[in-house]
């Protein structure tokens, strides 16, 4: 399939993904793919839109599955900062499971802050991690996510129409 007849598919960091219902609803209702990534056997939904991946145990197993097919148009839930931006650099939409998109503008002080408090945490400067996941940011996803599949639907027809 050429880029402008491949559907938009969503990858799913599926560790620990605090949303993998909310994306699987969003998905069936826009009509597209999901790929649900993960090290080993994870349980999906028995959709034909819904597709699981065991990538293996390895270290990063499951972001280099990801990084290595992601591409323009298609759009990557993940809280991992490194395959964030792996995947930004690659032309996807990249979400946080927090609705916190990654961007080309955003993803290097992300990814600078994110070495900084690791660097921090194993000297023991900081013991803390994350914040908590609430029900404001599972609310901030699906709207993040919606708008995301809107604009990269625009933005593929703009560019067929460009074409013919």
């Amino acid at each position: 399939m050429t880029t402008e007849t491949a559907p938009i598919t969503i990858y799913v960091d599926a560790d620990a993904c605090p949303v993998k219902d909310e994306i699987y609803r969003v998905a069936i209702r826009h009509g597209l793919p999901v790929i649900v990534v993960a090290g080993g056997f994870i349980r999906v939904p028995d959709d034909p839109l819904i597709a699981r991946i065991a990538a293996g145990s390895g270290m990063d197993a499951a972001d280099d599955w990801i990084a290595e097919r992601t591409g323009p148009d298609d759009i990557v839930i993940t809280a991992d900062i490194p395959l964030a931006s792996r995947c930004v650099k690659a032309g996807s939409a990249v979400i946080a499971p927090n609705g916190k998109p990654f961007t080309e503008e955003s993803i290097g002080m992300t990814l600078a802050v994110r070495n900084l408090m690791t660097d921090l945490r194993s000297s023991g400067e900081v013991t803390g991690g994350p914040r908590s996941f609430t029900p404001r940011d599972r609310s901030t996803f699906l709207s993040t996510l919606d708008t995301t599949i809107r604009r990269a639907q625009r933005q593929r027809a703009a560019r067929v129409q460009q074409q013919s």
